[in-house]
């Protein structure tokens, strides 16, 4: 007998790594519902009871309508900011958002017997980039010598002894110029000089360089492993350069392939992408995990396949492949 629960997918109207996973998703029949909390205050109402035998009732949204207690998944994506209605401003405004957030933020987070992909506060716990570097070195992995600190003479002193020394931002987060023009933070290699006494406005992340070849994406879909090989970039962060690399599958070593899996259990996840530079001697050492990374600018060959796992793991979550 055919599953009539639907998939909810949790994201904003814009996002095309979505749009696929939904199109495969209708594809198999299996129906869909987008909801994006960010249009709570506008278009999305919510009657919801909660009692003995947990949440009930229903979200609406101007083209569905749906049942609380029969979800059978939901692919957590990028869903826009909560929001106050537009003639509310101020503490007001702040008060509305909060509520938004936790009541239903809440209620999505608490749909009963739902399998997440991955659960909004696993994905949370997993984006501070200090215990997902403490997990993969107690998961097995390879991680470069890393220093978090806002300490000048400390950072110096790391980068003379582990040089030559990269920078990151511990997260990345929207930076504005004074123009409100986006700006963003690249990994980039830094010298003891250049580390000045600014660094104690906030903690900072130096990482030792990894002599790398060749840097590999490793994205994560339940037990199923996709490598994909990045080559071509002319600088350090590959992110830079999107028109010169190329892109090739590679097979997982089976250390890491234990250990990748070993991490996101360690968390919680379903999903993880995670970010390796791989070494002249062909050791992998993983830099980060996005528990909510891309993966749709691959080629549609390798694309396709991740699109279809993850349709695996939303139509029939109890499955193991």
């Amino acid at each position: 007998m055919a599953d009539g629960r639907p998939v909810v997918v949790v994201t904003r109207l814009d996002d095309v790594t979505a749009d696929l996973v939904i199109a495969e998703l209708n594809e198999r029949d299996v129906p869909v519902v987008r909801l994006d909390p960010g249009d709570l205050s506008s278009s999305v109402t919510m009657d919801v009871f909660v009692g003995g035998k947990g949440p009930e009732g229903r979200i609406a949204t101007p083209t569905r309508d749906l049942d609380v207690s029969q979800v059978r998944a939901v692919y957590w994506r990028r869903p826009s900011p909560y929001t106050a209605p537009v003639d509310v401003t101020g503490a007001e405004a702040l008060w509305c958002i909060d509520q938004g957030r936790y009541g239903l933020g809440g209620v999505l987070g608490s749909l009963p017997g739902a399998h997440y992909i991955n659960h909004p506060w696993r994905n949370r716990d997993a984006e501070h980039k200090p215990a997902q570097l403490a997990t993969a070195a107690r998961c097995g992995l390879r991680i470069p010598p890393t220093l978090i600190t806002n300490d000048q003479k400390c950072a110096r002193r790391f980068a003379d002894e582990h040089g030559p020394v990269v920078y990151k931002p511990i997260r990345n987060t929207d930076y504005t110029d004074a123009q409100g023009r986006h700006l963003n933070i690249w990994t980039a290699e830094v010298t003891p000089d250049a580390i000045t006494e600014r660094l104690s406005m906030a903690p900072h992340l130096f990482q030792q360089r990894v002599n790398k070849v060749c840097d590999v994406r490793l994205t994560v879909v339940g037990g199923e492993l996709f490598g994909v090989r990045i080559d071509g970039s002319s600088g350090l962060d590959w992110r830079l350069h999107y028109d010169q690399l190329t892109y090739s599958s590679v097979e997982v070593p089976p250390d890491v392939a234990r250990a990748v899996r070993a991490y996101l259990n360690a968390f919680g996840l379903d999903f993880g992408a995670f970010d390796f530079g791989v070494d002249q001697e062909g050791r992998w050492w993983m830099y980060e995990c996005n528990p909510n990374g891309q993966w749709a600018w691959f080629p549609d060959h390798i694309t396709e396949q991740i699109t279809r796992a993850l349709a695996d793991r939303l139509q029939h979550p109890g499955v193991s492949r």
